[in-house]
């Protein structure tokens, strides 16, 4: 249980900077990299348009998805390692994961935003060309 402790004090600054990134938009909003044919489209109603389906994009709890897999992928490799080799390598290992696995978490996340800001444009006659 100590060990336990003292891995989410260490790794949790860690996890709040990799969280301020995403969310600082280091990264880039999800509907900045929408590219449309914009051809005939009313520039007013596309941003219109882009707003209302960047709020359905919004509802994907990305926070959450860089929390959870950073937590299961801190215990997958620390166990991992715990089993192969002592604690002290197995803390480490625990904290790589947790990096990994909160990337690879945030990631997936925006993916997810982008397809749904792509999919509701589609739905509203936008020609996407990415």
């Amino acid at each position: 249980m100590a060990t336990t402790l003292t891995f989410i004090t260490r790794w949790r600054a860690v996890l709040y900077c990799m969280m301020a990134l995403l969310a600082s938009g280091c990264a880039g909003r999800a509907e900045d990299r929408i590219i449309i044919d914009t051809k005939g489209i009313d520039p007013e109603r596309y941003a219109e348009d882009l707003g209302e389906c960047a709020e359905y994009a919004g509802l994907v709890d990305v926070e959450g998805r860089v929390l959870t897999s950073a937590a299961s992928s801190a215990v997958l490799y620390g166990v991992l390692a715990a089993i192969l080799d002592d604690s002290d390598t197995a803390e480490r290992v625990a904290g790589a994961g947790a990096v990994f696995g909160g990337v690879r978490g945030g990631i997936s996340a925006t993916a997810e935003q982008q397809r749904i800001i792509k999919n509701c444009l589609n739905g509203r006659g936008y020609r996407v060309l990415n």
